[in-house]
């Protein structure tokens, strides 16, 4: 009699590679979410700079940036509370005729003059928690901390 041999791994080794392949899951999946912390902070720096890049525009045409109540729906209409700005361009100050959203899918706040600029402005996001204040990737990004 030959005896015949099957060749496959057993309940231990799959459960072994399981629970190898799952740390590994694990470990890479804390870091990819810290990259992407990091990321929607750096997304928000860069579009504040974007925004200040605007209001800077509209200042030069207008002699005075908007005020905190046009904010900075006068970036893509024209405001028609005083003061009317007198140069304003016909397409807005925005390549899109539309105002960024925060990587939180919250609105920029605008202040003029700003806490931060008192001869500015103040623009920033709060953050990934929505509110003043916070810590780490929770804090308020603005345009006095560049």
């Amino acid at each position: 009699m030959s005896e015949t041999r099957h060749h496959g791994f057993s309940l231990i080794e799959i459960m072994a590679v399981v629970v190898i392949i799952g740390m590994l899951v694990a470990l890479v999946g804390v870091n990819v979410a810290g990259q992407i912390d990091s990321a929607r902070v750096k997304t928000t720096q860069a579009q504040v700079d974007r925004l200040e890049g605007a209001l800077e525009l509209y200042r030069m045409d207008n002699a005075r940036y908007p005020t905190t109540e046009q904010g900075l729906q006068a970036l893509v209409e024209r405001p028609t509370t005083p003061p009317e700005p007198p140069r304003y361009q016909p397409d807005g100050y925005l390549r899109r005729k539309s105002l960024p959203e925060d990587p939180w899918g919250e609105p920029y706040q605008y202040r003029a003059p700003g806490e931060h600029n008192p001869r500015g402005f103040d623009l920033w996001s709060w953050g990934s928690d929505s509110a003043p204040g916070g810590t780490g990737d929770a804090a308020d990004i603005g345009n006095w901390d560049s």
